[in-house]
């Protein structure tokens, strides 16, 4: 076995994660666990908990802290040890206040189907395992088995409808016989995702309503909150649902562009005052809580049960965040080092912090810049006495920092949304409306459509240097009556506007010619200057990327090497990466042109203007393309293992390797090695020891002469 510092020599930082994020995303190496942090809060949290699995009553909890304090990571922590005793529900911030409803429902039910840890059912089946125990103890065959009486029901859906009729005939149970069939359907394999998709909201074509046996999909704000609530009405029998609400200044805006806080707290009034069996869990960062409480009103803040705040940890706490990360280097080591915090010492906590306390996030932080200096000594022969002397990463590393950062959440958010109508229409509007932001675009303005229940689906803006108004349409929503509706609203902007070019953007399905809304849409689109414009999946993934960046950037979480950046810096991070050039849907739009268009965009001297040359990086890696002949997939690896390097500064070479192939899996260890000795042979990165075996192995970048 290697030493401790060798071990170290050809690691990554285990400090590089800062940021936690909906329990529900898979994370390839979960944050390690603190008892001590926040043990008081967790306790009290959990005491309301209890109450609530005891009486049913529902009850809020205000969870707040400072930036950095593990409000997002304390949720994630409550959900891992409290999800054998309640069901856990992770809300994303509402883009649009007036579809707040429609957007828990979508997200609570979004969060049901997942399936919990040690368990091989989803949260819903898991729920109406608990419904269908009742109809056992309520049954005079109460020594029937739970599967037997499961299967009973199964086979009989007018008969399971019934009986869960009778029972909670007290409930008053919203549009029961729909409700309890939906539930019944969730029994059945085939129909199991349609169910899932009608209660989440969806809006259904007609032949999936059919299957289902209901007329219509839950398409108003009164529906959605009223089948949230049937779910707290089953209650005697089921465990509570606990809705976090996080990330809070991402929320809708109002006219003013103060976040609607009002608005989520008249929805927790209502929930509070008038269902059961829930636990509502706000998390919102202190400032913003001192600078909107007294906007609130009295008697919707009056449903608020505690208020739970987040305080700094002590350096014992620090001290135990610090090994929980360096724990996994720590076992591979031979001999055992002789602290738990090695390289690390007590004193570098205690000169950082004088005051004795800090939060998680500035200890990790401090962690992942003496683990990077500590590297470069090594590697620099151990000449004299290691001192940690408190610089800050270099400046020129952000962006190589941000395109790892940005080509890791890419890859889980492909792995995440497999479908464009996973999101909904006015969530896909926020996320193109964010990036159209981050690159320049002018005069964006939200929506475009007015006096119409699809004004969330619409934006308007104009393209730098053109005069023309443009405007987007965004519908992925299945039912062609609906589609009509939203067909019907796009007239109404033409007639309105006859210097408007609207766009429609939709990859599901456009009716034929029986239908009313495909008669419109060719009226409206199947000329010049309207047109539409068919999504790829891809492009959503670009954009749901970006979007969970704004959304760190928005709350302060969002830290590339030791800095936080706000707003404005990740859309110049943005500018600057070019992460977006290969977004079709970006490039569909004229916001992005393609390499042909810039090589053609010359200036009245002939020269490359300003936009060709912000893409020469771009023309780069097309011409390495061509002349290495690497595919597409390849030339990203490529680059990201030249990042991985610039960033890391020295990596062991199969570690190097091993994190290239996580990130691109189609691509085999042979390929991996060939890009590395490629870029080896181009003397951007150089190995060190080549005479020893591989896994000894050390790159690093070639010096600059």
């Amino acid at each position: 076995m290697a030493s401790i510092d060798e071990i170290i020599l050809r690691s990554t930082n285990p400090f590089d994660n800062f940021r936690s994020v909906n329990f529900w995303h898979k994370q390839q190496h979960p944050e390690p666990r603190v008892d001590s942090i926040h043990q008081e809060a967790i306790a009290t949290i959990q005491a309301t908990l209890d109450q609530v699995a005891k009486d049913h009553r529902t009850r809020t909890v205000i969870l707040d802290g400072d930036g950095g304090s593990g409000k997002t990571y304390l949720l994630g922590r409550l959900k891992k040890t409290f999800n054998h005793k309640a069901f856990f529900a992770y809300i994303h911030p509402f883009p649009q206040s007036d579809y707040i409803w429609r957007h828990i429902l979508r997200y609570t039910v979004d969060s049901l189907v997942q399936v919990p840890e040690g368990q091989q059912d989803s949260q819903l089946l898991l729920w109406l395992e608990s419904v269908l125990s009742a109809i056992k103890q309520r049954s005079i065959k109460q020594r029937i088995l739970k599967d037997d009486i499961f299967d009973l029901l199964r086979s009989d859906r007018r008969k399971f409808i019934d009986k869960l009729k009778v029972i909670y005939k007290q409930a008053s149970i919203y549009n029961a016989d729909i409700f309890f069939g939906v539930l019944h359907d969730l029994t059945n394999s085939e129909l199991y995702p349609l169910a899932c998709e009608w209660l989440r909201g969806d809006d259904l074509s007609e032949e999936s309503l059919q299957a289902l046996r209901v007329k219509n999909s839950i398409d108003t704000e009164e529906a959605a909150r009223e089948i949230l609530a049937n779910f707290g009405r089953i209650a005697a029998e089921t465990k509570p649902i606990v809705l976090c609400f996080d990330q809070l200044n991402n929320i809708a805006r109002l006219p003013d562009r103060t976040i609607d806080l009002q608005t989520l707290f008249d929805i927790n009034a209502k929930i509070h005052n008038e269902d059961k069996n829930f636990l509502v869990i706000i998390s919102i960062n202190t400032d913003i809580w001192k600078q909107y409480e007294s906007r609130i009103d009295q008697t919707d803040k009056s449903s608020v049960d505690r208020i739970v705040s987040l305080g700094l940890i002590n350096l014992d706490q620090a001290e135990l965040l610090l090994a929980s990360r360096l724990y996994s280097l720590h076992r591979q080591a031979n001999p055992l080092p002789n602290s738990a915090i090695y390289p690390f010492k007590r004193e570098y906590l205690e000169v950082e912090f004088p005051g004795k306390k800090t939060d998680p996030r500035d200890a990790i932080i401090l962690g992942r810049e003496i683990f990077q200096k500590y590297k470069e000594w090594l590697a620099g022969g151990k000449k004299g006495e290691f001192i940690w002397s408190g610089d800050v990463i270099e400046p020129p590393r952000a962006l190589e920092i941000f395109k790892l950062k940005w080509r890791d959440d890419f890859t889980k958010v492909q792995q995440r949304i497999t479908r464009i109508r996973h999101l909904s229409s006015p969530e896909l509007i926020q996320m193109l409306q964010e990036a159209l932001a981050a690159l320049d675009v002018e005069e964006i303005k939200t929506p475009l459509f007015t006096k119409t229940q699809f004004a969330s689906y619409s934006l308007g803006y104009k393209l730098p240097g053109k005069p023309e108004k443009l405007g987007l349409v965004w519908t992925e929503d299945q039912n062609m009556n609906t589609f009509f509706h939203v067909m019907k609203a796009c007239q109404n902007a033409v007639d309105k506007n006859s210097s408007l070019t609207l766009r429609l953007i939709r990859a599901e399905l456009l009716g034929n010619q029986k239908n009313k809304g495909y008669e419109l849409f060719t009226k409206i689109f199947r000329g010049s200057p309207h047109s539409r414009i068919t999504p790829d999946i891809n492009s959503v993934h670009y954009l749901a990327t970006y979007h969970s960046l704004v959304k760190d950037a928005r709350e302060g979480d969002l830290v590339i090497g030791g800095k936080t950046f706000g707003l404005k810096g990740l859309q110049a991070l943005v500018r600057d990466s070019k992460v977006f050039d290969d977004c079709s849907l970006l490039k569909n739009l004229g916001i992005i042109k393609n390499t042909d268009e810039i090589n053609n965009s010359k200036d009245g001297n002939g020269k490359t203007n300003g936009r060709q040359a912000s893409h020469n990086q771009q023309l780069k890696l097309v011409t390495a393309v061509k002349q290495v002949k690497l595919t597409k997939e390849e030339m990203e690896a490529k680059e990201f293992v030249l990042d991985l390097v610039t960033t890391q500064q020295f990596m062991g070479r199969e570690i190097l390797i091993q994190n290239a192939r996580n990130q691109f899996p189609m691509l085999s260890q042979s390929q991996i090695t060939q890009l590395i000795q490629q870029l080896c042979q181009e003397k951007q990165i150089q190995i060190l020891d080549p005479t020893a075996k591989p896994e000894a192995q050390l790159i690093c970048l070639v010096p600059k002469r």
